[in-house]
C-alpha cells in the first residue's frame, strides 16, 4: 500500500455509475416487484453500501477509509437497470475505488436476483450484459 500518513485529510467526493441490459420480461417483472428473491432495487442498494464498505478488503491495495456517505441511486430503463453511486469520506485518499464497488455490487445483486428469468434454454444469458463501469466524477475540496 502507498503510505499516505502525510497527506491532509480533505472531503473526498466521487460518483461511479454503470447498467445492466436485461430482457423486457425481466424489467417489467422489477417495476412490478414480482421477483422471487426480493425487491430488486432496494437490495441492490444494500449490497452496494457493503462492497463500498468493504472495498478495502477486496482490493489489495485500498486504505481502509472511514466513509462517511455511501448514496446508491437506481434507475428502470427500457432495457435494464441504471446505477450510480456517491461516496463521501473526510480522508487522505480518494474514494473512487468505492464508488465503483459500489456500482459493481449493484449491478452483481441485480443480475443474481433476475438470473432465472435471463438465462435461455441451455443456460446462457444472451441478452444480460453488464456495461459502462466509469467513475464520472471526483472531487476533492
Amino acid at each position: 500500500m502507498i503510505d499516505i500518513t502525510e497527506k491532509p485529510k480533505v472531503r473526498r467526493i466521487a460518483e461511479a455509475a454503470g447498467s445492466i441490459d436485461l430482457r423486457r420480461e425481466t424489467v417489467e417483472g422489477i417495476k412490478a416487484n414480482i421477483i422471487k428473491k426480493g425487491d430488486v432495487l432496494e437490495i441492490s442498494k444494500i449490497a452496494g453500501i457493503q462492497w463500498a464498505k468493504r472495498t478495502w478488503d477486496l482490493i489489495p491495495h485500498c486504505h481502509q477509509i472511514p466513509l462517511t456517505s455511501v448514496e446508491p441511486d437506481t434507475e428502470i430503463t427500457s432495457n435494464g437497470v441504471e446505477v450510480k453511486c456517491t461516496v463521501v469520506a473526510q480522508y487522505g485518499t480518494g474514494v473512487e475505488m468505492e464508488a465503483l464497488s459500489c456500482v459493481t455490487g449493484m449491478l452483481l445483486t441485480i443480475w443474481d436476483m433476475v438470473k432465472y428469468i435471463e438465462k435461455d434454454e441451455s443456460g446462457n444469458y444472451p441478452h444480460t450484459a453488464i456495461r459502462n463501469i466509469r467513475v464520472i466524477r471526483k472531487e476533492k475540496l
